[in-house]
């Protein structure tokens, strides 16, 4: 159980001399530029920036975010598998920069499970311990222990290949559990896994998490992993942190147009709106509907000075309601799944979905071409500058 600071982090990636050289023929004010996901300096290629972060004893964090944008990096400088370019990493108060990986009392666990195939799961389990000179009865008592958290007791005889997906990746936490970490690292341990296996694991790590009571920082792209797993969520876009929250803090407030489309399935529906100040009142405006925002995103503009000004407006698919009058909409397509009806319709020249609850309307209801309405609630209404594409609330 730990504490973990990280204090104005960064990696940098230095050019390998091929690479170097072909940099410097670069002319002297040409600007720096981007490649891909990451930004390309005179120092080399820039994979995390300006990176702050305290964790909390006991919690259980979640980096998320599209491929390259840094989190596996930012786990790994953690661990010390990756060199700290700049920066401060504390666990528990000490400065861990150049500490030894075997040295933080952390423990990992990684997508592709690395367990030794010659081994057994008892003997995969026990490897650490042993190394470490532990007496044999205090390694079968925890590799025993570990194993009955995790329901793996009637597989220690078998090796891995024995094993399901599933199962093998239950072996590599317990591998990891039975060294009684401060800090439990986790980089995309469910990826390989089928979508069932998937949701069930989630299960299991978060009854893990409740049991054996240490501070987890997890990797995922996957946005449901980190809404469901995290106490806070940390999403990163190229190198740089968007936002940490609370799953539904980013959920309700996100903080600009990426974090918005980024977190929550189906994406957000985003439309050139307008906000328009009368007074204290603040109005979005679509397609000819004007509606009121809550009193709280009133409260925030206001105090933000926020004038009128064209914005993007962003309305998730779930609190977009279907009217008889509001925004003239053709459906397109019109997917059952099973407890709502999605429905993709072209408005205000935008693809926009729809989720309405099978509950409400007859499914058969709904053709291609047909002509609907919508509108929605103020207090569910996102407005974002055109400019700074961020939340203009905040």
């Amino acid at each position: 159980m730990a504490t973990v600071q990280l204090k104005n982090v960064k990696k940098v990636y230095p050019f390998v001399s091929g690479e170097e050289k072909k940099k410097n023929k670069k002319k002297a004010d040409e600007p720096e530029k981007k490649k891909v996901n990451l930004q390309i300096t005179a120092e080399g290629v820039v994979a995390v920036q300006a990176f702050n972060l305290d964790i909390a004893d006991k919690e259980f964090i979640v980096l998320v975010g599209p491929s390259g944008c840094g989190k596996s990096t930012t786990l790994r400088m953690v661990a010390g598998l990756e060199e700290i370019s700049d920066g401060e990493l504390y666990i528990d108060g000490k400065l861990m920069n150049d500490v030894a990986p075997k040295d933080r009392d952390i423990a990992m666990v990684f997508q592709n499970y690395a367990l030794y195939p010659h081994m057994t799961v008892y003997e995969n389990m026990a490897f650490s311990l042993k190394l470490r000179k532990e007496k044999k009865e205090v390694i079968d008592k925890k590799v025993r222990e570990a194993a009955e958290i995790l329901d793996i007791t009637q597989y220690l005889d078998r090796k891995p290949k024995a094993l399901s997906g599933g199962q093998r990746q239950r072996v590599a936490i317990g591998r990891a559990i039975v060294r009684d970490p401060k800090v439990f690292l986790m980089d995309e341990p469910l990826s390989n896994l089928d979508a069932k296996l998937r949701n069930q694991m989630r299960a299991e790590i978060i009854k893990l998490r409740e049991r054996i009571n240490t501070t987890f920082i997890y990797v995922t792209h996957d946005q449901t992993e980190a809404m469901t797993l995290g106490d806070r969520i940390v999403i990163m876009r190229d190198g740089y942190i968007q936002q940490i929250g609370t799953p539904q803090d980013v959920f309700n407030h996100p903080a600009n147009l990426f974090v918005a489309g980024f977190i929550g399935m189906p994406v957000m529906n985003m439309f050139d709106g307008r906000l328009t100040r009368e007074g204290d009142k603040f109005f979005a405006e679509l397609g000819g509907v004007k509606v009121e925002l809550s009193k709280d995103k009133e409260e925030r503009l206001l105090k933000n000075n926020v004038q009128s000004q064209d914005v993007i407006l962003g309305i998730r698919p779930e609190h977009t309601e279907l009217a008889d009058q509001g925004v003239p909409a053709k459906i397109d397509v019109s997917e059952m799944m099973g407890s709502s009806v999605h429905l993709h319709v072209s408005a205000e020249g935008k693809d926009v979905i729809i989720i309405v609850p099978t509950t409400e309307m007859l499914t058969d209801a709904f053709k291609m071409g047909q002509q609907v309405h919508f509108t929605f609630n103020g207090a569910v209404a996102h407005v974002f500058s055109k400019e700074t594409e961020k939340n203009l609330e905040f």
